[in-house]
C-alpha cells in the first residue's frame, strides 16, 4: 500500500503527486498536498435574478420582461416558467429550454419561481 492519501471526492487510492498537488487517477480530482482542500464553491460564479436572489442549476424562473430571439421572429413572452436552468459561463448565463427550443438567457430578465 501506498503512503499517499485516497481522494476527497470518490475515496479511491489510486492517486498519484503531481507538482504540489495530489491527483486521483479514477476521477481526476486535484487537491493541494498542504491539507488546505479548496472548495469548488468557494471560487464559483453567483449568478442572481433581476431582484438579486441567488440561482443554482434545476431552478425554475420566470421571465419578467418580452424577450425576442435573436436570429428568429420569435418573442418569448413575459410570465414564461423555465425549469430546469443551467448555469453557465459568458454573457448570458442561463442555458435552458423554452417552448421546446433550446437557448441562453440572461440572468437579469429572470425571477426566481
Amino acid at each position: 500500500m501506498s503512503d499517499l492519501p485516497a481522494c476527497p471526492a470518490c475515496q479511491e487510492e489510486i492517486t498519484y503527486p503531481d507538482r504540489e498537488n495530489y491527483v486521483c487517477a479514477t476521477c481526476g480530482h486535484e487537491w493541494p498536498m498542504d491539507g488546505s482542500e479548496v472548495t469548488e464553491d468557494s471560487d464559483a460564479k453567483v449568478v442572481r435574478d433581476a431582484h438579486g436572489t441567488p440561482l443554482a442549476d434545476g431552478d425554475t424562473v420566470v421571465l419578467i420582461k418580452d424577450l425576442k430571439v435573436k436570429g428568429s421572429s420569435t418573442v418569448i413572452k413575459m410570465g414564461t416558467r423555465v425549469t430546469n436552468i443551467k448555469i453557465v459561463d459568458g454573457d448570458h448565463d442561463l442555458d435552458c429550454r423554452v417552448d421546446g427550443m433550446k437557448i441562453m438567457l440572461k440572468s437579469e430578465f429572470m425571477k426566481k419561481a
